[in-house]
């Protein structure tokens, strides 16, 4: 992972969070405990080995707690720590955002294309 260039919190944050599938796990992680193949099956456009790297991320951020089980074929379960049970709210807060701004989006993808340069 890179480096924190500057003391600013939001960057620790969005270098745990930015990209295109950690919030997308947490999204999905927020209704319980899952197993590896139903993240996958959640996710079917998520590589194997992405998923399991972003686990692993989550894992060492403490936001995803990792539990393997002692057997054939290894069992393991995916669920929130404490800490990334206090992100939930602000995932669905951002849904909540996007949805609300619905007729904001028709509305832009209404609106003619204008040109740069030209006048309104």
């Amino acid at each position: 992972m890179k480096d924190v260039v500057s003391n600013c919190p939001i960057e620790e944050v969005m270098r745990v969070l930015s990209g295109r599938w950690p919030t997308l796990l947490l999204y999905y992680l927020k209704d319980g405990t899952k197993r590896f193949s139903d993240l996958r099956r959640d996710n079917p456009t998520l590589s194997h080995r992405m998923l399991a790297l972003e686990l692993r991320k989550l894992e060492v951020a403490g936001i995803v707690r990792r539990t393997a089980y002692a057997g054939y074929p290894l069992r393991v379960d995916y669920d929130l720590t404490a800490s990334g049970l206090r992100l939930v709210p602000l995932i669905d807060a951002l849904g909540d955002w996007w949805a609300d701004r619905e007729d904001d989006r028709i509305d832009l993808a209404r609106a003619p294309v204008q040109k740069l340069g030209t006048a309104a």
